[in-house]
């Protein structure tokens, strides 16, 4: 089976790989302007195919990729639409943005998310027709194995979703990624990976007018993606906002995107414990000057006393980020049901989150925003983060 990449670094440029039989050669091939250098040892054998790496110019593979997803397309299928394990307002937004889109086509679509996910999302036209995976485990299996397609959005591999993953590895229908992380890996027949894209709902809008079909987008649509690209901005303040992400905001508000009651149904519903929760994690915040660093920490003990539910914590990092001068923030979320210790990292300017949780807590994510995981202790967890610190202080020190 063919395996075929498309990673596209802005909406003008990209270079989109098919990878066959086992070579061991350096190619260099220059189209145009771009020039490509690409030294390859692989030894991938995907029968029956035996054809040589091609590297094509953007507008030419696009054009040639999506024309054979449009084509997939051209006739209804079964397809499952599949968010990351615990579900935020770019996974939701982006898989019920698609499902709409498809049910257009006729196509027999279902959202299957791995877990529940926030009350603060659950406003979302088409909520109601997702399947919670580890609630309702035949169906959504029964589902995914009769699916033609399995799209995975806001994820770029399997492991994220959790119990689900077992499930996605086995399933013979063909998979098409959309999704905007750093280094995804290779299950899915089309990719489409971007890591300077605001939001993967951005992603969804460009692989909607990649099919010529902007046309489409209802207020509807319109609402799940203008919700996605709002959350994973933090409302339009991040770097990763760009002016082509207003344009596209824009456009969305034009078909239907009530923007001031989006923001209102997703930060101005909050119940009194969560924000009792939120004064306890503002008394708990630590700052440590000489690494321009902040933290805060939350027990499960302190969670039950405030009544936690799923998406509580939403957004409590950045408030150690707001210090001045702090430019490197995480907290830390004891959960006993699942054995472990949430970490949430966020950093201005150039020092990679990403790369730090990669490299202790076993996660990662985006330059300024990635995620993780411990299985210390929540005073272990805080004594480790501690200890590694020193060796980034040059980082850490930068203007």
């Amino acid at each position: 089976m063919r395996s075929l990449k498309i990673s596209i670094e802005n909406l003008h440029r990209n270079v989109i790989t098919s990878r066959y039989n086992s070579f061991n050669e350096g190619i260099t091939r220059t189209y145009g302007l771009i020039e490509i250098s690409l030294k390859c040892i692989l030894n991938f054998v995907l029968k029956p195919y035996s054809k040589i790496l091609k590297i094509v110019s953007s507008s030419t593979m696009i054009k040639a990729q999506i024309n054979e997803i449009k084509s997939l397309l051209s006739t209804p299928k079964s397809i499952v639409i599949v968010p990351h394990k615990n579900p935020d307002g770019d996974a939701m937004g982006s898989t019920l943005a698609l499902y709409h889109y498809l049910r257009i086509y006729g196509h027999d679509a279902t959202v299957i998310a791995p877990n529940d996910y926030p009350d603060f999302l659950k406003w979302l036209p088409g909520n109601d027709s997702v399947m919670i995976f580890e609630s309702d485990l035949d169906a959504s299996e029964a589902l995914m194995s009769k699916a033609e397609i399995i799209f995975t959005l806001d994820f770029n591999a399997l492991h994220r979703t959790g119990e689900m993953t077992e499930s996605l590895e086995n399933s013979d229908a063909l998979k098409i990624m959309i999704d905007h992380h750093q280094q995804p890996d290779d299950y899915a027949i089309y990719t489409y990976s971007d890591v300077s894209m605001s939001s993967t709902c951005e992603m969804v809008y460009n692989f909607i007018e990649y099919l010529n079909d902007l046309d489409k987008i209802d207020s509807t649509i319109a609402t799940c993606l203008y919700t996605g690209i709002m959350t994973d901005t933090g409302s339009f303040r991040f770097p990763s906002t760009t002016t082509r992400t207003h344009q596209v905001v824009g456009d969305l508000i034009s078909k239907g995107a009530e923007n001031a009651a989006i923001h209102n149904n997703v930060f101005d519903t909050n119940s009194y414990s969560r924000l009792q929760l939120l004064g306890r994690a503002m008394q708990n915040l630590k700052v440590i000057p000489e690494f321009r660093t902040a933290y805060i920490t939350l027990s499960q003990a302190e969670l039950d006393q405030f009544n936690f539910k799923k998406g509580d914590t939403e957004g409590f990092v950045n408030y150690g980020l707001s210090l001045k001068d702090v430019i490197f923030a995480a907290i830390f979320i004891e959960s006993e049901q699942e054995g472990i210790i949430k970490v949430s990292l966020r950093s201005k300017g150039t020092f990679s989150v990403n790369k730090f949780s990669r490299a202790h807590f076993n996660g990662g994510g985006h330059d300024n925003a990635a995620g993780g995981r411990s299985e210390d202790s929540l005073e272990a967890t805080i004594d480790k983060f501690i200890s590694i610190l020193p060796k980034y202080k040059d980082e850490l020190s930068q203007k």
